[in-house]
């Protein structure tokens, strides 16, 4: 029998031993007293960890599973790799009915040991338990879930539970399937056959879940279901059935043409042939198109499908056969719709969008066709075949709206500007309408416009003067306002006569302070000023009217996306932030001598004037306006819009003076997703914003929070050469500026690969560009990554800075001193390195510890201390035995002043360093 007397023993290795020889005899109880003492007095950590594996196995004899696995723990976190102490615990954790993670323990095990019989065995079993308790667990949960939601007593709130759970586990592969294998589909039909909105929507979203990545079950699905049954429940006139049904077809074709990544070997040609499939949903689609069975959010949705799938996504592809398919089957459709009136019985369902989308549908099938045989079907319509003149005209605008250059060449042919004529002339308002938007549409194009206002200006005025309908009288004026402005900002090619512009501006602003007005209509306003502002006289006038412009900020607000873009139009004019061609003055002279004709700009779009009109544009609020804007919705916010109100930003933050105000209102944040999304232009206007920002303001209050990390991107891709000039200069400020934080920004700017772009411009011959390079370059360098560049070998970086330290700009020789002051702190081997680069290095620094400037002098005096630090004695001597000792003394020995007292404390801190160092000896005064 083996006798432990603790209480003589105080070894730790010995209690561990008498413990293990407790344990091969059986004796668990007083192993786990000798392990647990053995723990109380033991310091090394490895064996600390041998003597919790050890009375591990100890709980695991006595089934204190809890216990097993946390002294086995314990062991592991002195050692990962510890296969017996990770067994051990996967062994507790398994009786604890924790598989998973039991399950990673013996893998872990299996990597460590893999020829181990007992890891691969226990791996093994424990994978199919884990998969059988998952089977059956999910499985019960499914049925489970069906059981509620067709039951028709069960609690409300129980079954919006159980939907969201249906709809959740949809979305994993796993779950899908089980649904699939467990008879989910015709229980979701029941689901559907329900009619209850609820119901409903959970049905489709679950469908969605899993025809997404899965081309196989997707054709199941769609083959259970019925294209027609899925159709018909897109039709119905509720919005949220509408869009939910829309994105479950998105996910049937983006699994049909590629979403689906799975190899199913020699049998997909064969089985998963899908081409007949998305025929039929393309068929079915366009049928829906002009069907008066489906409702207006549902032909909404089915023509928003045709938008996205149909057109090709990119142009290199040489298979457009979806468009000319569609073309074929479907454009009388698609113009059928453009050409419903409203206001008129037996018309289609539709909602306010359903046309705006026919026509941008109408525009990319036109894009996608490569030639004009192709085209040909577009220009065969010919709006006098239609039943009725007013679908006719209505059609056309349609087009209009869409492929312009088809609607133009209708517009020309004969009998259709009778037909206008003769809708204006009619006594049914709704007649007056559909002519006067036909006639707007149709003078987009100045070559166009004149052929209108020769022949259409006339009925406008007509209309305008004698209608009583508001809704008339406004679209009336709009087209008036757009024949006005069809010569631009060109000031010698008005349209009008003086001051019927101003005139027509005035009503549109009245309508819009209207609020009586319903939005709709008040749009037609915003519309009508977008073109007036192109004329210098109209923008005065509207900046001065504040209640006016508040009452477009407000509008901006609405879901309209053409509100949206009328708004960015007006605030794009009235800045004088579009694209202006700059005309050489030769080319004047050259155009006045051949009598060309010469565009004049006006006298109120010099640039006093415009930055009049931006301070009364900032003063009625424009910059809450424009964050609003930017928070839309990516389907109204187009492209175009967001490069529109980068352009606004810009021309508003051109005066240094007025970017606090902007940063208070929320423009920076705004600025952000303009820089970073949306055109190639819209995005370089953007980022010029926010460099204007950050050069000039804090950027942690203009920038808050993590948001101050997102600017860095914006500013680097102006440092392109492609940039110009200003661009490049306020990036490298701004970049300074944002450097000048912390380190984390530091490695923020160094991680979008700006340090070659920065060091480029270190070489470049414009002075203010150098000059920032430089100084950025100075806030950059406490990072290892730029240090380590300069003790590169092969490259001129450290001569480039040395010679920088002797050049005349001030501000450039006290950047570039002080980036060669950190860098020699930094890392002593440069203290050598730069006495190597010039020959001139000892004349450069006396030059700037002479400076007058007390910045630059005090630079070059910590350049000397660095050298003296650097280990390098002979380089130390070399550097006191110059006439640098006498000009360190002299300053050393001037009288305090707080002025320079910066200059004069390192000068003698250099002096005790080389006394210190035995170069020079204290001064003593005989006794």
């Amino acid at each position: 029998r083996i006798v432990c007397n603790m209480g003589e023993m105080a070894d730790p290795i010995q209690l561990k031993d008498e413990g293990n020889k407790h344990f091969q005899a059986g004796e668990v109880d007083k192993a786990i007293e000798c392990y647990t003492k053995a723990t109380k007095l033991c310091k090394d950590k490895k064996v600390l960890a041998v003597i919790y594996r050890n009375r591990s196995a100890c709980f695991l004899k006595k089934e204190s599973y809890t216990n097993a696995a946390s002294d086995a723990s314990k062991a592991i976190d002195v050692d990962a790799a510890d296969v017996k102490a990770l067994f051990r615990r996967c062994q507790a954790l398994e009786k604890l009915d924790k598989l998973d993670m039991a399950f990673k323990d013996v893998q872990r095990c299996s990597t460590i040991e893999p020829k181990n019989k007992t890891f691969l065995e226990t791996l093994r079993r424990l994978g199919a338990e884990i998969q059988a308790k998952t089977t059956f667990s999910t499985d019960s949960r499914v049925q489970n879930m069906f059981d509620i939601l067709l039951d028709e007593e069960m609690d409300k709130d129980k079954k919006e539970k159980a939907a969201n759970n249906l709809v959740v586990l949809a979305r994993e592969d796993a779950g899908a399937e089980r649904i699939f294998q467990n008879n989910g589909v015709p229980l979701l039909l029941d689901m559907l056959e329900t009619g209850k909105v609820e119901m409903v929507l959970a049905a489709i979203r679950t469908f969605a879940g899993m025809c997404t990545g899965h081309k196989a079950r997707t054709m199941a699905i769609i083959h259970l279901v019925g294209i027609d049954k899925l159709c018909s429940i897109m039709a119905v006139d509720n919005e949220d059935i509408a869009l939910a049904t829309s994105d479950l077809f998105q996910c049937i074709n983006d699994s049909l043409t590629g979403g689906d990544r799975r190899i199913y070997g020699k049998e997909e040609a064969l089985v998963l042939d899908a081409s007949k499939d998305l025929k039929s949903i393309l068929m079915a689609l366009l049928e829906m198109v002009a069907s008066k069975k489906v409702s207006g959010h549902g032909r909404d949705q089915a023509l928003n499908l045709l938008c996205r799938n149909v057109p090709r996504k990119d142009k290199k592809d040489h298979d457009h056969s979806k468009s000319l398919f569609t073309i074929d089957h479907g454009l009388k459709k698609i113009l059928k719709v453009c050409g419903q009136i409203p206001d008129l019985p037996d018309q289609l369902p539709m909602t306010e969008n359903t046309q705006l989308i026919a026509s941008v549908l109408l525009d990319k099938l036109w894009d996608d066709l490569r030639c004009d045989p192709e085209r040909d079907h577009y220009r065969e319509f010919d709006p006098n075949d239609m039943d009725r003149n007013i679908h006719a005209i209505n059609a056309l605008s349609g087009l209009l709206q869409g492929p312009f250059e088809v609607g133009n060449q209708l517009v020309g042919r004969q009998g259709i500007m009778e037909m206008m004529v003769a809708l204006c002339g009619s006594e049914r308002e709704v007649d007056q309408m559909v002519a006067v938007e036909a006639l707007i549409h149709s003078s987009t194009k100045m070559s166009r416009a004149s052929f209108i206002i020769t022949n259409g200006v006339s009925l406008l005025k007509d209309i305008y003067k004698k209608t009583k309908n508001e809704k008339i009288k406004i679209r009336a004026l709009v087209g008036l306002c757009k024949l006005g402005s069809a010569g631009g900002d060109d000031y010698s090619m008005r349209q009008f006569a003086e001051g019927s512009t101003e005139k027509l501006a005035k009503q549109c602003r009245k309508w819009l302070c209207n609020s009586a007005m319903d939005t709709k209509t008040r749009k037609w306003a915003i519309e009508g000023l977008a073109y007036l502002t192109q004329d210098a006289d109209v923008k005065d006038d509207f900046v001065e009217d504040e209640p006016a412009m508040k009452a477009m900020f407000e509008l901006a607000k609405s879901k309209d996306k053409t509100i949206l873009y009328a708004v960015a139009c007006t605030l794009v004019n009235c800045t004088n932030s579009y694209e202006k061609k700059e005309i050489m003055p030769e080319l004047v002279q050259l155009a006045k001598f051949s009598k060309q004709h010469v565009p004049e700009q006006h006298p109120k779009d010099k640039k006093d004037f415009i930055q009049k009109r931006v301070k009364r544009m900032l003063k009625a609020g424009v910059i809450s306006a424009l964050t609003v804007m930017v928070k839309a919705d990516n389907l109204l916010l187009t492209d175009q819009t967001k490069e529109m109100l980068a352009r606004v930003f810009l021309a508003l933050a051109d005066d240094a003076k007025d970017r606090g105000m902007i940063c208070a209102h929320g423009g920076g944040k705004a600025l952000i997703p303009l820089a970073l999304e949306g055109s190639a232009i819209g995005k370089i206007r953007a980022s010029h914003a926010l460099a204007k920002i950050a050069a000039v303001s804090n950027p942690e209050i203009a920038f808050p929070g993590e948001r101050i990390y997102e600017v860095v991107r914006p500013l680097v891709s102006l440092l392109h050469p492609e940039r110009d000039g200003v661009q490049n200069y306020e990036a490298l400020l701004s970049l300074t500026n944002l450097a000048g934080l912390n380190d984390k920004l530091r490695v923020k700017i160094l991680k979008e690969k700006a340090l070659p772009e920065i060091e480029q411009y270190m070489f470049e011959d414009h002075d203010h560009i150098r000059q920032a390079a430089t100084e950025c370059m100075c806030n950059l360098v406490t990072c290892k990554e730029v240090q380590d560049r300069y003790l590169e070998d092969g490259n001129d970086r450290l001569k480039l800075l040395v010679l920088m330290c002797a050049e005349d700009d001030e501000k450039l020789q006290r950047a570039a001193a002080g980036a060669l002051a950190m860098l020699t702190a930094a890392q002593k081997k440069l203290c050598t390195k730069m006495t190597l680069v010039t020959l001139q290095w000892m004349e450069i620094l006396q030059r700037l510890i002479l400076h007058d400037q007390p910045q630059i002098q005090h630079r070059g005096l910590v350049i000397v201390y660095n050298i003296l630090n650097s280990d390098d004695n002979e380089l130390a001597k070399k550097l006191i035995e110059s006439e640098i000792l006498e000009i360190l003394t002299v300053i050393g020995k001037a009288m305090d002043n707080p002025k320079r007292q910066l200059v004069i404390d390192v000068a003698r801190t250099c002096l005790v360093k080389a006394m210190d160092l035995g170069l020079i000896k204290p001064f003593t005064t005989p006794s």
